[in-house]
C-alpha cells in the first residue's frame, strides 16, 4: 500500500491489533482516517468486499491480515476477522477433512459472502453456513473438491499428523 494514502491510519491500526475479531463503526473508522467514508461505504456491501486490486480501503485491511467478515448497515459498523497464517487440518487417507472454521477462513480468504461461495462449490448457501456452523461436515468428495478450491485460491494449512 502506497503510504500517505487517507485509510494508512486504518492499516495502522489493525496492524497493530492482535484481536482475531475487531468490530468499528463508520464513525469510528472516520475518526481513525480523519475525513468521513464515501457515501457508497455507508449503502453499498460491495465497497467492503476483499478485493486486492483498485480499492485502497480494501487493501488497508487485507495488508493487515484482515478480511471484511459482515457489515451491519443498520448499526453502522463493520466486522472485521483475522484468519490465522496456518491451519491445522487433519488427512484421513489423501483427504483433508474440512471442517467448519476451515470452511469459513477459506470463504473469506477468498473474499466471499457464504452465497457467492455456495454458487462457487455448487451447493446452497444454507449447505455451507452448516458446514460453518459444523451442524455437517462435507462429503469426502466435498472435500477433495474444497482441497482444489483452496489450492487454486493459494489458501495455506499445514497437515496434522
Amino acid at each position: 500500500m502506497k503510504e500517505g494514502t487517507k485509510y494508512q491510519p486504518l492499516l495502522n491500526f489493525l496492524r497493530g491489533s492482535d484481536q482475531s475479531e475487531i468490530i468499528l463503526s463508520f464513525a469510528e473508522i472516520e475518526t481513525l482516517i480523519n475525513d468521513t467514508l464515501p457515501n457508497s461505504a455507508k449503502s453499498k456491501r460491495a465497497w467492503w468486499s476483499n478485493r486486492s486490486k483498485g480499492a485502497l480501503q480494501a487493501l488497508a485491511w487485507i495488508e493487515a491480515g484482515y478480511r471484511v467478515e459482515d457489515v451491519d448497515f443498520d448499526q453502522q459498523q463493520v466486522k472485521f476477522y483475522k484468519p490465522p497464517n496456518n491451519f491445522q487440518v487433519q488427512v484421513k487417507g489423501d483427504t483433508v477433512l474440512w471442517n467448519g472454521e476451515l470452511i469459513k477462513a477459506l470463504r473469506l480468504h477468498m473474499g466471499l459472502t457464504q452465497a457467492e461461495f455456495a454458487e462457487r462449490l455448487g451447493v446452497y448457501q444454507q449447505t455451507v453456513s452448516q458446514w460453518e456452523n459444523n451442524a455437517y461436515q462435507p462429503t469426502l468428495a466435498t472435500s477433495k473438491y474444497l482441497t482444489l478450491v483452496a489450492d487454486r485460491a493459494g489458501f495455506k494449512y499445514i497437515e496434522r499428523g
